[in-house]
């Protein structure tokens, strides 16, 4: 299950960073092989962030021997756990087998692969089938793409060695890229847009296959399912103007995705807008805008299983 980053049309990381909710025309499915280059690229911008909270896990678990990416897409976070923890071994868990080759790739890339290995299996069902229980399960925005979050959560945690920790990323804010007045539509799009979005994802979280519907206290999820809630952190994903190409070109697929998801739920005129700021011929586009930017932050819920 790629990862989704908060609840953004993009924030999702695979299947499970990081992505995420994209949208097909009204439609609720989210395909995340088919949105590969966008996860990755989102992933790469936001990795100063997720290097910042695997840092902080590191401060209180530093030495796991198995750490396991619950829902880790193409896995560049799953190799950035990797490097955040030398002496631990990494599996990578999503439902999509071709996010997984991606990561498996990733791996061996960056010279991890001999301790980096990869589990195709749902969420639902937990951490998958792994070789012993986990010193520590990521799971970063693949959490709302299950059914029933807390059911998955008690998998999560029967998977956990006794003393492991639990880090969930879920929640945060959405993702902006523009000022409030970008001088042309009416001022405040991406607030609206983010307002038919939070639609969007009741209808997506509703037509999932067990839904169940759960207030999304997160901390007090953690408690249910059997674990010591023992910290919560945010984590901010800030870049500024001017982008470097990379941003500039996740912001246009972002907002692209956007457009062509939401647009039955917006006004005309923001359907419009929304049209010029993707027109690489238009200079109030996001193509030649001077103030587009990329900032978002990313909440962390850490639990631990009683020894």
């Amino acid at each position: 299950m790629a990862q989704d980053h908060g609840h953004d049309p993009v924030h999702h990381q695979g299947t499970a960073g990081a992505p995420v909710h994209h949208h097909a025309h009204g439609h609720t499915h989210v395909d995340f092989a088919e949105m590969l280059p966008l996860l990755v690229l989102e992933a790469e911008l936001f990795s100063p962030a997720y290097t910042q909270a695997a840092r902080w896990l590191r401060e209180q678990r530093p030495e796991p021997g198995l750490v396991v990416d619950a829902g880790s897409g193409p896995g560049v976070i799953s190799c950035l756990l990797a490097e955040t923890f030398p002496g631990a071994r990494v599996v990578a868990v999503d439902a999509a087998e071709p996010l997984l080759a991606q990561a498996r790739a990733r791996a061996a890339r960056l010279g991890v692969a001999d301790r980096f290995s990869t589990v195709e299996a749902e969420l639902q069902n937990g951490i998958g089938d792994v070789e012993y229980p986990a010193d520590l399960v990521w799971a970063s925005r693949s959490l709302h793409h299950v059914g029933d979050q807390r059911a998955a959560l008690a998998e999560f945690v029967r998977g956990l060695a006794p003393g492991g920790t639990l880090a969930l990323l879920e929640g945060g804010l959405p993702t902006r890229f523009l000022p409030r007045d970008i001088g042309i539509g009416r001022p405040g799009l991406q607030a609206r847009v983010d307002a038919v979005h939070d639609e969007w994802f009741t209808r997506m979280r509703e037509e999932l296959p067990g839904a169940v519907s759960e207030a999304e206290d997160w901390p007090a999820l953690l408690t249910a399912v059997g674990l010591r809630h023992t910290g919560t952190r945010t984590f901010l994903v800030d870049l500024p103007a001017p982008l470097s190409d990379d941003a500039r070109a996740f912001v246009v697929a972002s907002l692209a995705r956007r457009r062509d998801g939401l647009a039955e739920g917006l006004t005309p005129e923001d359907v419009t807008t929304l049209d010029r700021l993707l027109d690489p011929d238009d200079k109030a586009s996001v193509h030649h805008r001077a103030d587009t930017f990329v900032l978002t932050a990313m909440t962390m819920h850490v639990g631990v299983k009683p020894e």
